[in-house]
């Protein structure tokens, strides 16, 4: 046995396999006791293969965690590597498991907190890639240590070992697309065909083990590692071995992990974390009945909970309490608390009218819209927290609303209707409404008959629909000879009767109506309630007082209602201001609970954005142009101009003298706009006479002599977003479909629309290439966006080009570089060669980061860039408000 490995005193081999041999060491520097993995010299013979260790190892030495085994460093030594990492005691999971199946809290304990390692690393972008128990151990204090990150990808082609199962890396030949990584039992269906994985892959392992936890055996089996693998694809977990007692929500948790097609598959292991904390916390069963009919929720078990929390921070209201609780003769009166909630770090609140703040109708939880670069999604963070997370799938999301027991939450996204659990977990569609363009919606509500009633994004009336989905019913009818559409449905508390408002033509004298779910569109079967101009929201008072909340100006009001009888009462009272309007979509930012939580957009100045421009570095050279809302910045083929969308339509700017000019008002809704490769022409698309579906291509000299060119009409949304470099294919994103495609246009004849990528999957931003050979683009088909080129005219040949999200690809004008933005705001460079037809991209590298960047361009050097910045008042946050009938003007 070795004596030592450079500075360290070997102690004991724990144990041989295809890796190498590992060690117990002694640290005389440190003084303490280490594990040392020596690797095997297939490995450390491999230039290649070290050289991508390397690269992983420093990646992997970031984690730090209490379920994650550290990585301390690594050691060579007379020709040999090693990983010195930190010594676990303690058996395997394996080890426990050839003991028999777990009991439930034994197994969910162990699964909660290797859920939390995945966690940590998916967060750092690190997937694990080989999870099994042999790389879990237990430590004898019950502590569970995560073994092994990441080098199922570090060392691909191990040779496999004696057990077939358990073999840790097959390998189908040299290429990267060919590659399997990790253990055959363990692995998921897609890295079973060599397909490129990401962190639905861990867990789908994680949920191979919390089965094998539960039930006591292997979940896929062979003889050989081949057999193992057909068992992996072919064969359906037997969910029935489960013990009975196995609560609902971990057999339903076990099914979306372990779903063989990763786009169904649970999305985030946080999840899956959450359900299990739940369980071992004592959540109740959930019951059987067909609908989850919930109880309105108690409105002073609801304020007791939420003053509570604030109590912890305030100290008069703590004095308060103790006042209650030493004399008792009589409660005194609940105090009115306000405090402000911001946007998780590195995100900005989304300040228009695509959502307002939306409180739980039990009061627990916040709902809102956030973005991180140009990904803006639903955040849902609960009262009794400081910190917000990002609900899955939501990328888009518009207006969202809650179901009645506050576990599940609606809203408008890609065009459609969706659904999705405050647990967690993708999506469901619930039926279409219009297209990504006009996707807003015009509200929802949910009852707690499982019935939501829309408003769709057109011009009209309301519609219902079951919870679980299917085709829409007219609700509603508008009167042809005033209203224009209905929206902004809100169910009252008999959960047939519901609030919305009519619009009328001309924008002006807006009503409030009552209307059921037995009028069947008849607007005989309607009650006119007041005239007004916004959205009102019913909310229970005390001693069961109700109020309907409404704007009469910038000032929220409440109005004493009866909704017995379905009457107003008394005159209208104050509640706070200014808020947050949005006259043209008849909106006010607030939102209440039945039990005293208010949350609400303060109002302050429009949400602004900046134009700014940076060297490579990331130093700072210049705001451009004043606050406003920008999109699109193109640079010129030359770098002096800057094309952009802007107030009412196209500009043009003055790169060095910071001189803007109006290129186009379109007076219509500016879609995107392009150069030509000689700089000399923009190809830029309006929507056609204003409406929705229909757009215009046309075709302008830079200088904007002379009238434009109409190239063609089409009864679709199309964004010109690239030319060729010989001018005679232009690239659009279009959106023939809800999910949004690529198509080309060839220039010369008579100009069509042809579809060039066209899939289920969202794809857009292409670019062309310098030589006009590739194109890069954007896809959500790994489940989130990356930045992906293929070959022109073909297709053919894709590659991945971003490695955890991306965005706005540029190329420099030599076309051996590419830059995207990821969604943090990093500008990443990767360089490209290629090689034998195809793209070999090298790994992404961090130029800077500039925070709340969202569109983005680069100068054909390379050396500039332009990025669109959120103004500070972007950050504003959202105003809380607790017991708030306690300060009406009375």
């Amino acid at each position: 046995m070795k004596q030592r490995i450079g500075p360290y005193e070997i102690v004991a081999l724990l144990g041989a396999g295809g890796m190498g041999e590992v060690y117990r060491a002694r640290d005389p520097r440190l003084h303490r006791e280490v594990a040392i993995k020596v690797l095997s010299a297939v490995f450390a013979q491999d230039a290649e293969r070290m050289a991508r260790f390397q690269r992983e190892a420093e990646l992997l030495a970031s984690l730090n965690h209490p379920n994650i085994a550290i990585l301390y460093g690594l050691e060579e030594s007379e020709g040999e590597r090693a990983l010195v990492m930190e010594l676990v005691e303690g058996p395997t999971l394996a080890q426990r498991l050839a003991t028999g199946a777990m009991a439930l809290e034994e197994a969910l304990g162990i699964a909660r907190q290797v859920a939390e390692a995945l966690e940590a690393a998916h967060e750092k972008g690190i997937i694990h890639r080989d999870l099994k128990p042999a790389n879990v151990k237990v430590t004898p204090e019950g502590t569970v240590k995560v073994l092994d990150f990441g080098l199922a990808k570090a060392l691909a082609d191990e040779p496999v070992v004696s057990a077939p199962a358990d073999s840790p890396t097959l390998s189908m030949g040299a290429t990267r697309a060919g590659v399997i990584l990790g253990t055959a039992a363990y692995m998921p269906p897609e890295q079973a065909k060599g397909k490129p994985v990401d962190r639905r892959a861990d867990i789908w392992s994680f949920g191979v083990v919390l089965l094998e936890m539960l039930t006591g055996r292997r979940v896929f089996t062979g003889e050989t590692a081949a057999e193992t693998l057909a068992s992996v694809l072919l064969k359906d977990p037997e969910f029935d071995a489960l013990p009975a007692g196995t609560p609902a929500t971990i057999r339903r948790l076990l099914r979306r992990c372990l779903e063989k097609d990763p786009r169904k598959r649970l999305r985030d292991i946080g999840e899956a974390r959450i359900t299990i904390e739940e369980v071992l916390a004592g959540a109740p069963a959930e019951e059987a009945a067909p609908r989850p009919v919930a109880p309105a929720p108690s409105r002073r078990p609801v304020l007791a909970w939420v003053v509570a929390w604030v109590v912890a921070a305030l100290a008069a209201l703590a004095a308060g309490l103790v006042s209650f609780v030493h004399f008792r003769e009589a409660p005194p009166r609940p105090e009115t608390v306000r405090f402000d909630v911001s946007p998780p770090e590195g995100a900005r609140s989304t300040f228009d009218s695509s959502a307002a703040p939306t409180v739980s109708p039990d009061g627990r939880h916040l709902l809102f819209l956030a973005a991180k670069g140009a990904e803006t999604m639903l955040y849902v963070r609960s009262l009794d927290s400081a910190e917000a997370r990002p609900l899955a799938g939501t990328n888009h999301a518009f207006h969202p609303f809650w179901s009645p027991d506050s576990r599940s939450i609606g809203f408008f996204a890609e065009g459609n209707l969706k659904r999705v659990e405050l647990a967690g977990g993708s999506p469901i569609m619930l039926c279409p409404v219009g297209t990504p363009f006009d996707n807003q919606g015009k509200g929802a509500t949910w009852n707690r008959d499982g019935v939501i009633v829309f408003a769709t994004p057109r011009e009209e009336p309301l519609f219902r629909i079951a919870a679980s989905g299917g085709k829409p019913e007219r609700l509603t009818e508008l009167d042809p000879s005033q209203e224009e559409s209905h929206r902004w449905p809100y169910f009252l508390p008999d959960d047939n009767h519901f609030l919305y408002l009519a619009r009328h033509k001309g924008r002006e004298n807006a009503a409030v109506y009552i209307g059921s779910l037995g009028s069947h569109g008849s607007k005989g079967g309607r009650k006119l309630l007041f005239r007004n101009d916004t959205r009102v929201a019913y909310a229970g008072g005390p001693e069961g007082v109700g109020y309907l909340l409404f704007a009469q100006g910038d000032t929220l009001m409440a109005q004493s209602f009866d909704p017995g009888r379905l009457e107003l009462r008394g005159k209208p009272l104050r509640v706070a201001g200014p808020v947050r309007v949005f006259p043209r979509a008849n909106l006010v930012a607030f939102s209440v609970s039945a039990g005293g939580v208010l949350a609400f957009f303060p109002d302050s100045m429009e949400r602004l954005e900046r134009l700014v421009r940076f060297d490579r570095s990331g130093r700072e050279l210049a705001k451009m142009g004043n606050p406003g809302g920008y999109s699109n910045p193109r640079f010129s083929p030359d770098g002096k101009a800057l094309l952009y969308i802007g107030p009412g339509g196209f500009w043009i700017a003055d790169v060095e003298r910071d001189v803007h000019s109006r290129f186009a008002v379109t007076g219509k809704e500016a879609r995107g706009a392009t150069w030509s490769a000689d700089g000399k022409e923009v190809f830029y698309a309006t929507s056609a006479g204003g409406a929705v579906f229909s757009s215009r291509l046309l075709r302008s000299t830079y200088r904007g002599a002379g009238e434009p060119s109409l190239l063609l009409e089409t009864g679709s949304i199309i964004l010109p977003q690239t030319l060729s470099p010989d001018g005679k294919t232009l690239l659009l994103e279009t959106h023939l479909q809800p999910a949004g495609d690529i198509a080309l246009v060839t220039l010369a004849g008579k100009p069509s629309i042809e579809p060039w990528l066209k899939s289920e999957f969202a794809e857009h931003e292409p670019r062309f290439s310098p030589d006009g050979r590739w194109v890069s683009y954007v896809s959500d088909e790994s489940g989130q966006n990356e930045v992906y080129v293929r070959s022109f005219p073909g297709g053919e040949n894709q590659v991945r080009i971003s490695t955890a999200g991306g965005m706005a690809a540029f190329w420099r004008r030599d076309g051996k570089e590419i830059v995207y933005l990821a969604p943090d705001g990093a500008f990443l460079s990767v360089t490209v060669n290629p090689v034998a037809g195809a793209l070999a991209p090298a790994a992404p590298k961090a130029l800077f980061r500039v925070p709340g960047a969202s569109f983005a361009d680069m100068r054909g050097d390379g050396q500039q860039f332009v990025a669109v910045i959120a103004d500070a008042a972007a950050t504003q946050p959202i105003r809380m408000v607790l017991n708030w009938t306690a300060a009406l003007d009375r």
